[in-house]
């Protein structure tokens, strides 16, 4: 079980490279993290919905992403409120019942999940949340140690030794771990080292008298094309392009990771934006998915981009929305079940209207599109489209919409789709070269289980 000192650690980056390193190995090995907090998800074979760092842990191990490994799922709809997902499907009773009282429903559905994996791979690579030595959270605890004595698992805490303080950190979180659960920790971890490590001098030696657990691996800082499962600000910092594209970062931007393949294309500059004069001189506007689309559009109109974005695509800029980007661009978005609290008014820019249904469509898609032919994606919507006659249809099915130069889908990961990523930039006039993006993703995966080795932490996991 990989264990964090806090969010952000690297707890999901080294999750995916342990599943790969021990695949390599020959092993039939399973990813899991109980509960997940984020707006970026995958959809699996069956349409069941888990945190997208867990579809990408199952693609490390060589196997199907499904429910099992990551059974809850809360995805933020405001600062006090979140959607729960419960193997896969969304739980409308307990996505309105407080959170102190989920507990007792959601910790048979965990156990039920991890022992059934337990009972179908050699070997689980379990991911914690956040951080164990939480004192408001700890009797609370679905995700962390809880899980771990559940499953007997060997723990390995990690600290980001980039931001400084790590030895500090791992002793402290050390301590205020119950002194009962602490024999579940066999080793400390300092992820993203850059330098040398003899600059560590004798800190590990010094941890390990005070905690009797020894520093097992130094992970090399490593910049990797992997996604981000909490924020887009983690990327690289980006790279100048011949080619600049404005990615529109409202409140609650969901599946921001679809966009990685035009982040890393080579003359292609990704701007994330928030506010109107940040639009100047891009080729194309992305609207991305919203797991709040009113709040979305309230945050549109008061920051001025509203304004902006319409003002651009009548210039004949390309402007581009995905699912609630989609119903953004449209003229009317009607909540008869007071989902997100109110109907609202879109951008207009899309004679379309979409209607907030009861059951939400999560399924993985294979779509036909005008211009590159068959795509494969992902959709994840509550909302119904209607679009009026004299609006073109960009991809069948009733799932994208153009009129001019504006467009929207509702398939997600159309970037992962080579031919429309090449027809989408040429349209902008770039003039580079593509390659398919999966095949990059799993040479990364590699990449990173290497690291195992490198950081010296393949000598404890070999006598697990």
């Amino acid at each position: 079980m990989v264990l964090g000192c806090s969010s952000d650690a690297g707890k999901s980056f080294l999750a995916a490279a342990l599943c790969r390193w021990f695949a390599r190995r020959g092993e039939r090995v399973a990813p899991f993290k109980a509960q997940n907090m984020s707006n970026n998800a995958g959809v699996c074979a069956d349409g069941s919905e888990i945190g997208r760092a867990q579809y990408l842990q199952a693609l490390a191990a060589g196997v199907p992403p499904e429910a099992r490994m990551n059974p809850v799922l809360l995805k933020p709809e405001g600062d006090t409120r979140s959607q729960v997902v419960v193997m896969g499907r969304h739980d409308p009773t307990l996505t309105a019942t407080p959170w102190l009282e989920r507990r007792g429903r959601l910790w048979p559905a965990i156990t039920a999940a991890l022992d059934s994996l337990l009972g179908d791979f050699d070997r689980i690579v379990l991911e914690g949340a956040g951080s164990p030595a939480e004192p408001n959270l700890m009797r609370h605890d679905l995700v962390n140690l809880a899980v771990a004595r559940r499953a007997g698992a060997a723990c390995y805490l990690v600290a980001d030794v980039d931001r400084g303080g790590s030895f500090a950190h791992l002793l402290g979180t050390w301590q205020t771990i119950e002194a009962a659960d602490r024999p579940l920790l066999r080793g400390f971890v300092l992820n993203k080292f850059r330098g040398d490590p003899a600059l560590l001098l004798d800190a590990p030696g010094w941890l390990q008298a005070r905690t009797g657990i020894p520093t097992v691996a130094v992970v090399p800082y490593r910049r990797h094309l992997l996604p981000e499962e909490d924020s887009f600000f983690h990327r690289p910092k980006r790279r100048e392009g011949r080619t600049r594209v404005a990615l529109v970062l409202y409140p609650h931007a969901s599946n921001l990771d679809e966009f990685d393949p035009l982040i890393h294309e080579e003359g292609v500059e990704v701007v994330p934006l928030e506010r109107p004069e940040d639009l100047e001189g891009v080729a194309a506007v992305l609207l991305p998915g919203s797991k709040n689309t009113v709040a979305s559009l309230d945050h549109l109109r008061r920051s001025g981009l509203a304004a902006r974005i319409c003002s651009l695509a009548k210039a004949g800029v390309p402007v581009l929305g995905i699912c609630g980007g989609l119903q953004i661009l449209g003229r009317r978005i009607c909540d008869p079940h007071r989902v997100e609290g109110r109907d609202a008014e879109g951008l207009g820019l899309l004679d379309v209207d979409t209607t907030f249904a009861g059951e939400k469509t999560t399924r993985r898609t294979r779509a036909l599109s005008t211009e590159c032919g068959w795509m494969e994606g992902y959709e994840i919507h509550l909302g119904q489209t209607i679009a009026d006659p004299h609006v073109e249809t960009h991809v069948a099915g009733g799932l994208g919409f153009r009129q001019g130069n504006v467009e929207g889908v509702y398939l997600h990961g159309l970037f992962e789709n080579t031919g429309y990523r090449l027809q989408f930039l040429r349209s902008l006039g770039w003039t580079g070269v593509t390659g398919d993006w999966h095949e990059r993703i799993f040479a990364e995966l590699d990449r990173v289980a290497d690291l195992i080795d490198e950081s010296g932490w393949a000598a404890d996991l070999s006598n697990l």
